[in-house]
């Protein structure tokens, strides 16, 4: 959600950093609206203090035997409460109205964002690992895994496309991906681990910028819940309405969790495979913290996501996002792309953003900086995966093949593999 205090103090600047989003200029409508709204304020205060005066009076004019005046002055204070009733709920319209043009925009990307309209226009940053070398033709992940206990035929017995079934070594495979990234985000790069609701109310879907844009991108429960498509939704809004303690900031969470994403968006993309589906693991790393701190906190995150694929000695690039491919609520947003052989292609694995104060304003999420008289000011919010499991697992059976059809397990994951070194067809 937008700041109204700036875009009346510049809102130039609020439209050329929508236009950078594809979108058009906004400060016209918006500051008609808020001109309205405080215009009905001011009324509403001016005939506050009117009521309050002719109330007064008339006691004074009944303690001097002034009916007639004091009759007049009850009907005027009569007529008052019937005039506020109106401008209140007038001013109720105009300020949801008002809210709604602040919270339908995309965030405004900061001043070191590319330009760009598309993911053609992303900035490599940098490239980490060398691809393995085969002497053979590496398999894509969809034609591997089948052997080895990835099940697509099941999956989608059962409940459709984009669902699959995991059996024995594959399952433990996924198993111990996610214990080995929870421990290494929470021992090593110290988040603490959080166990979070998998379903939540229409409030917590809007403070993270989910709702009402992206519904259609969402699955609903008949009583009218939604399941989260990722942990950030739960992890973020577990400080909404909150005016947090200098003191106890930044504080750092991570979780594991399904979660679960109609793709309404997605239509035809990746339907091969593991790679896009509707339910799925990820570890989710989200941070809350000082304005100061965002972007110091922002390259931890990003370290904190690296440190996972370095582990599992996969090769990626880091990718700075342009302002046209940036997510809803990001201001700058990073990219882990991981090497798959079989597609002889980088592919996105994480994606870790900056939001600053953009879902706090919707969360009405705040600190107290240090001192008595400290007025509340909104955190800063952060989130990024710590990874994706289905698609690190997509990456590890790409890149630790062997020709006979068999993977090798990486070294990180092998004290969670109950003595299997190699998942064999």
């Amino acid at each position: 959600m937008h700041d109204i205090r700036l875009i009346r103090e510049n809102p130039e600047a609020f439209d050329a950093g929508l236009a950078r989003r594809g979108v058009e200029p906004q400060s016209g409508p918006i500051l008609v609206l808020d001109s309205a709204r405080r215009a009905v304020a001011t009324k509403m205060q001016e005939a506050q203090n009117r009521r309050n005066e002719a109330s007064k009076a008339i006691g004074a004019a009944m303690g001097k035997g002034d009916k007639d005046t004091a009759e007049a002055l009850k009907a005027e204070v009569s007529g008052l409460k019937n005039t506020l009733q109106e401008w209140e709920q007038e001013d109720r319209e105009l300020t949801a109205e008002l809210q709604d043009a602040l919270a339908r925009h995309p965030n405004i990307p900061a001043a070191d964002v590319p330009e760009g309209e598309d993911d053609s226009h992303n900035v490599e940053d940098s490239r980490w690992g060398t691809p393995r070398s085969f002497d053979f033709s590496p398999k894509e992940h969809a034609d591997l895994g089948p052997a080895l206990g990835l099940d697509f035929e099941t999956g989608a017995l059962l409940s459709g496309a984009r669902f699959t079934f995991l059996r024995g070594q594959m399952a433990r495979l996924q198993r111990a991906l996610g214990q080995f990234m929870l421990d290494q985000q929470t021992v090593q790069n110290g988040y603490t681990e959080c166990a979070t609701p998998l379903l939540v109310r229409d409030e917590a879907a809007f403070g993270t910028g989910q709702l009402p844009k992206f519904s259609e991108d969402l699955f609903q429960t008949t009583d009218g819940r939604w399941l989260i498509p990722t942990a950030e939704v739960s992890l973020t809004n577990s400080v909404r309405e909150q005016i947090l303690p200098e003191a106890s900031l930044p504080l750092r969470m991570t979780a594991l969790t399904p979660c679960f994403r109609s793709e309404a968006g997605a239509a035809g993309r990746d339907t091969r495979g593991y790679i896009r589906q509707h339910q799925f693991e990820k570890v989710e790393l989200v941070t809350i913290c000082r304005p100061e701190d965002s972007e110091t906190e922002h390259e931890r995150m990003v370290k904190a996501a690296e440190s996972i694929l370095e582990a599992l000695e996969l090769p990626y690039r880091k990718v700075l996002l342009c302002a046209g491919d940036m997510g809803f609520t990001a201001r700058k947003t990073f990219d882990l792309e991981v090497w798959l052989p079989g597609q002889d292609a980088y592919r996105e694995i994480s994606s870790i953003s900056n939001c600053g104060d953009f879902q706090a304003r919707r969360m009405d999420a705040r600190y107290r900086p240090a001192g008595d008289k400290a007025k509340p000011e909104f955190v800063h919010t952060l989130n990024g995966s710590g990874l994706a499991v289905g698609r690190t697992l997509v990456a590890v059976l790409e890149n630790y093949q062997q020709e006979d059809g068999s993977v090798d397990v990486p070294a990180a994951l092998l004290p969670y593999m109950g003595g299997v070194t190699r998942l064999v067809p």
